[in-house]
């Protein structure tokens, strides 16, 4: 699965998050709703499109703090 299989909102949010990964490796969803390809991205389908990046593994919830934290990843073809 490539970035090509991703709607729209999808590809976006994962720019985004690969734009502003920490050096910690993790990114804040405050950060990805305020990013410039995001910005008219409603909240509900914002969450939905994050949601489905998990299942497809492009990102995953870390697991060392609190909520709101993804990773990025490079999901196995």
């Amino acid at each position: 699965m490539g970035l090509q299989d991703l709607s729209t909102v999808e590809r976006d949010i994962y720019y985004a998050a690969s734009d502003h990964t920490t050096s910690a490796g993790a990114v804040k969803t405050t950060l990805l709703q305020e990013h410039a390809l995001l910005e008219n991205v409603s909240r509900p389908t914002f969450f939905r499109a994050l949601k489905s990046l998990q299942g497809k593994g492009y990102l995953e919830q870390c697991k060392n703090s609190v909520r709101g934290y993804y990773i990025v990843k490079v999901p196995a073809r």
